[in-house]
């Protein structure tokens, strides 16, 4: 496999984790551990990734919302479907701007229901549902990630009040912590937080720790997490310790 090749693919395995060893980056690109040790002295000298002890570590911008969006379809799919069924018709719904929450409202299609977002793929989905009545939050438009930001957003967010909120994240740290990439995008999460009567966040296994160098809340501002990371996965227990209510999921099939 060519020097370039590799290189893409590790950054695509660490833009889908955050972390990857040097054994299992020799593992999945079938290159022994000096190649890839090599390959990591190259991409950090470029500025691409960051290496520790025994691998590396990505802290970039997160990837386009379509790119995203096409990555472990099938577990973000059973995250939705739990989450789907917590809520009740007649219920008002904040959805953020995560690939996750965009699988959510593929779910609630034909519900009677109210939905307010900032995502326009969510927009996009649900616009010409009659049973939905649908409020799209104002802002500037970020095309690569879909989605509507900034202080009107914000200020549209402190006018409203929904019975759930459901967001994602770029990652979790093992003391709970939910963190994202962009500063930018961080008031209008926690301004959807306050407007939330529960919080639920939608995070598949690869957001443990996944990325993010800022912090959109601590443990004690959720209330339920759905996710199919593994139950002894340290950021669940520690979730769990702070009093969040952590529903695990198993992937769904290719057919549903």
């Amino acid at each position: 496999m060519l020097a370039e090749r590799r290189h893409q693919l590790i950054l695509q395995a660490l833009r889908s984790g955050g972390t990857a060893s040097v054994t299992d980056l020799a593992e999945q690109l079938d290159a022994s551990a000096a190649t890839i040790r090599r390959d990591l002295l190259k991409l950090e000298a470029d500025g691409r990734l960051t290496r520790v002890h025994g691998g590396a570590v990505i802290e970039e911008e997160p990837p386009p919302f379509d790119e995203a969006a096409a990555v472990q379809v099938h577990e973000k799919d059973a995250i939705a479907a739990r989450a789907a069924t917590m809520i009740e018709d007649g219920q008002s719904v904040i959805l953020d701007s995560g690939t996750t929450v965009h699988r959510l409202a593929l779910r609630l299609r034909g519900r009677r229901l109210t939905v307010i977002t900032n995502n326009l793929a969510v927009f996009d989905e649900l616009r010409d549902d009659e049973n939905i009545e649908l409020m799209l939050l104002g802002g500037m438009v970020i095309r690569e990630s879909r989605m509507l930001d900034g202080f009107m957003a914000e200020d549209n967010l402190r006018q409203v009040h929904a019975d759930w909120l459901f967001m994602g994240a770029c990652g979790l740290r093992p003391g709970g912590q939910v963190m994202d990439t962009t500063v930018a995008e961080v008031p209008a999460r926690r301004a959807m937080i306050a407007a939330g009567d529960k919080v639920v966040l939608l995070a598949d296994r690869s957001k443990f720790p996944g990325t993010g160098m800022v912090k959109i809340c601590d443990p004690e501002d959720l209330d339920v997490l759905i996710t199919n990371a593994p139950e002894n996965n340290a950021t669940c227990t520690a979730l769990r310790e702070a009093g969040v209510r952590v529903i695990p999921t198993a992937p769904a099939t290719a057919d549903g």
